[in-house]
């Protein structure tokens, strides 16, 4: 069983890459996040490896790091996402943005990925909610540094502020996900004792500069 590949990137295509270690090509299939952060590296690139093994073929898929590979092996586990639609997945999103649009239930973030209808993203956001809700904080976690529950607000109701900015931001049109990952910056920078107004304010400025580097 393959788990790491290391040696130079020979030739690359839309969802692939071709490494040569030792004078073997091995072909991976990668989320074109991670085709992106190999391109143009001229010494030795890393990949951590999934092997898949079928009857009729054996299928290596790689990943810019663990955490990717992680995600990849989650996403396998709902019925309906096969290795192509994961990749997929992370292409659009990465781990981080993948386990907050799942803890939000925020099925329009996974949707962006090719391959992925409404239905689909309800199941992967259903199916995998309790698998990454521990790594997944919400913007009240994060504010007031208590655990939070699996709908991504506070267990005792300590940051009522911030699941109010959150509303309040999903109200004005922005994706529960974005919405949540703008308010917990907010709050880290503002402290837990910050006012509702100033959490919106400030999630809004970090939403704006997002904008401005997409």
């Amino acid at each position: 069983m393959i788990a790491k590949l290391t040696g130079v990137l020979d030739t690359s295509g839309e969802d692939w890459a071709v490494i040569d270690v030792g004078g073997v090509g091995y072909l991976v299939f990668c989320s074109s996040r991670t085709l992106g952060r190999i391109a143009g590296i001229a010494g030795a690139v890393s990949l951590y490896i999934e092997t898949h093994v079928r009857e009729d073929h054996i299928h290596l898929y790689g990943f810019a790091d663990a955490s990717e590979r992680q995600g990849f092996r989650l996403l396998t586990t709902v019925q309906g996402v096969g290795a192509k639609v994961a990749l997929g997945i992370l292409s659009v999103l990465t781990t981080d943005a993948l386990a907050q649009a799942v803890a939000a239930g925020d099925k329009a973030a996974v949707s962006q990925a090719q391959g992925v209808g409404p239905k689909l993203a309800m199941r992967i956001v259903t199916e995998l909610k309790d698998k990454v809700g521990g790594i997944a904080l919400g913007a009240a976690a994060l504010a007031t540094g208590k655990p939070a529950t699996d709908t991504g607000q506070p267990a005792d109701g300590g940051g009522a502020a911030s699941a109010d900015a959150v509303s309040a931001l999903v109200n004005l049109g922005y994706g529960r996900s974005e919405a949540l990952s703008a308010v917990a910056k907010a709050a880290q920078r503002l402290g837990s004792e910050a006012e509702l107004e100033a959490l919106i304010r400030d999630g809004l400025g970090e939403l704006g500069a997002l904008e401005t580097h997409a």
